[in-house]
């Protein structure tokens, strides 16, 4: 990037810690934000920063951490259970935008090697900035969130060898393919060696780093294994990006993977923001003054042939009208690869250095215009049906009645369910994963896509008629969410809650939830009962002092709950309680079949069943 002043540093540390949170103010996007501050602060303007493209190259690191935490989050069994969408969806995208390009360039004359890098480079989207404003708009659970991420998914991997592919097309004087077999053979034995390091290597380093308890040894290799990784594709020829996605796809089973996402995620955010502040310095203003309306319309006619494409392909894979019109808006520019292909394609002499600003003016102008196209189409959405965006948020569930509702199918859910099934009990599941839901329906299980804390989701799942409902979630603020909701809309509907520990009984109390599972409680106890064994005690003393403990302790559970919110009431309590337990089993070792009463002064509103 060459020298770089201390006062340009501070220029560019203050745009990561301003523009954001003044972009979330305006509600404009922070993608949008640092679009502007690069234009501002780029060649164009103040002259702040007067190399965009060298700011680019360095700043496209941002994107490389990206890659490599999205392939942190697919593990192997997510991919699988995703491919109809990340090679149905995303295939049909990519080829239909690339070949319809195609056309169109020849139709305006321009030579066919042209007109195949046009409609490569543009077929691709921006990965970093739509994932970013689905992720500030919470769409990434939506349904189009969901396909656009597989989509993006099969771009980012569609974009290796399309690199390797433009290579193919150099010309240098006469007709010369650049691409030798030696070079081919060189980038197959870079991603050989980032897969064989990612799946003997780098696990092992990290089991003997964290060992050591150095915490910034960690991050250090982390960002150390990023870059050692992008020398390594750049000396083949490939693009740093697919190397990071693969060497997280292969640490995705890591017992380090939350750890190492962790260490990663500041510094990607931080150079994902440049990454966007060097594209806006990169807009060469002087092309949109001299042919504006060449370059306007360009884009123009670039976002609205993928709409369409994207439009019907969303449709095509069960999208509704809402949901696949935000899909299209959200994909329809151009992305960060096309500037990695027309860099790849000006140094084969496949295209000229004029043509590479043009295309590069079109991909920054299209990208400059997605956050404000979002923004005009969730006003209009909302203005033309603002209750209609319930459909693109929960899967279409089966019409029932007499059923059990179960918010939440992980580990705990999916044990009641496994059990109402086996009785053939209907009922209908809930969850908000994505993850979890395609796992779980591989394997046979009947799970619907919502957040069971909306009222619009409850009336999806007919709630109304069911005969109980269950909240398994493992977040205790998202179950009193669920509870505060269900106990208000139905009051009637008997409602089982999956407790967290003793303060979320009580809260659930509050409630008056009157069916409550402490989530360890009896496993644990079960567990102290084998203990028992272990240590000594005969098994009718073993369960005689269990017995007296568990209801020692569900005594304790009422009595605590008039007080529950006082730290120092609860912790005399907690002493009182123990003191009184362990004199039980002193003054009477037979005392085991005498259960410790209830007292006579329980709150009005309790548990009948909490343990």
């Amino acid at each position: 990037m060459g020298n770089i002043s201390l006062f340009q540093i501070a220029i560019l540390l203050a745009s990561a810690a301003l523009i954001a949170p003044l972009a979330k103010y305006f509600r404009i996007g922070a993608v949008l934000g640092y679009l502007f501050a690069g234009v501002i602060i780029g060649p164009f303007v103040l002259r702040i920063f007067t190399d965009a493209e060298k700011m680019l190259h360095v700043a496209e690191f941002g994107v490389v951490l990206l890659l490599f935490l999205i392939g942190l989050e697919l593990r192997p069994q997510r991919l699988f259970a995703m491919r109809k969408s990340v090679i149905g969806a995303g295939g049909t995208q990519v080829m239909v935008s690339a070949l319809i390009l195609f056309a169109m360039m020849l139709g305006a004359q321009y030579g066919w090697r042209i007109a195949l890098f046009t409609g490569l480079a543009l077929a691709l989207s921006s990965t970093a900035m739509v994932l970013q404003v689905l992720k500030e708009q919470g769409e990434l659970e939506h349904r189009h969130g969901r396909l656009g991420f597989a989509v993006l998914l099969f771009q980012d991997i569609a974009a290796i060898p399309m690199i390797a592919f433009v290579g193919l097309l150099a010309v240098s004087g006469g007709e010369q393919a650049t691409m030798t077999w030696y070079g081919a053979a060189k980038a197959l034995g870079a991603i050989c060696i980032v897969i064989l390091a990612g799946r003997y290597v780098l696990g092992f380093v990290f089991h003997l780093i964290a060992k050591t308890g150095v915490s910034e040894a960690m991050t250090a290799f982390a960002l150390l294994t990023i870059v050692v990784i992008e020398i390594i594709m750049k000396s083949a020829g490939l693009s740093p990006a697919l190397g990071a996605f693969i060497a997280g796809a292969l640490l995705a089973d890591s017992a380090y993977r939350h750890e190492i996402e962790a260490d990663i995620k500041p510094f990607e955010s931080l150079l994902l923001g440049m990454f966007f502040v060097a594209v806006g310095m990169s807009l060469d203003l002087r092309l949109i003054t001299e042919i504006p309306g060449t370059i306007i319309l360009a884009a123009a006619i670039l976002m609205i042939t993928k709409g369409i494409i994207l439009f019907f392909t969303g449709r095509y894979f069960g999208l509704n009208v809402k949901s696949a019109r935000r899909f299209a808006v959200a994909l329809a520019q151009g992305g960060e690869f096309a500037f990695v292909l027309t860099t790849t394609a000006l140094a084969a002499f496949v295209i000229t250095r004029d043509f590479a600003s043009k295309v590069n003016v079109v991909v920054t102008l299209t990208m400059v215009a997605t956050p404000l196209l979002m923004l005009a189409e969730g006003w209009l959405s909302a203005r033309a049906a603002p209750a209609a965006d319930a459909d693109d948020k929960h899967d279409d569930m089966p019409d029932q009645g007499g059923h059990v509702v179960i918010a939440g199918l992980g580990r705990f859910g999916q044990i009641i369910a496994r059990v109402l099934a086996a009785r053939k009990i209907p009922f209908t599941a809930l969850d908000g994963d994505p993850t979890q839901i395609e796992i779980v329906r591989k394997f046979g299980g009947k799970v619907y896509f919502g957040d069971a804390s909306r009222q619009d989701i409850l009336d999806a799942a007919q709630v109304s008629k069911a005969r109980a409902f269950v909240v398994c979630v493992s977040n205790p603020q998202a179950s009193l969410k669920i509870v505060e909701l269900v106990r208000k809309k139905y009051p009637d509907l008997p409602i089982y809650v999956r407790a967290r520990d003793r303060n979320h009984v009580h809260q659930l109390m509050d409630h008056g939830v009157e069916h409550i599972m402490r989530e360890t409680f009896l496993s644990a106890v079960e567990m102290s009962r084998r203990v028992l064994l272990e240590a000594g005690l005969g098994r009718e003393e073993a369960a005689r002092t269990i017995k007296a403990f568990a209801s020692g302790d569900r005594a304790r559970l009422y009595d605590d709950y008039q007080h529950y919110s006082d730290v120092q009431k609860m912790a005399e309590s907690a002493k009182r309680h123990a003191q009184e337990l362990s004199d039980l089993f002193e003054t009477d070792a037979d005392a085991g079949l005498a259960e410790v009463p209830p007292k006579n002064d329980q709150p009005r509103r309790r548990s009948r069943s909490a343990r």
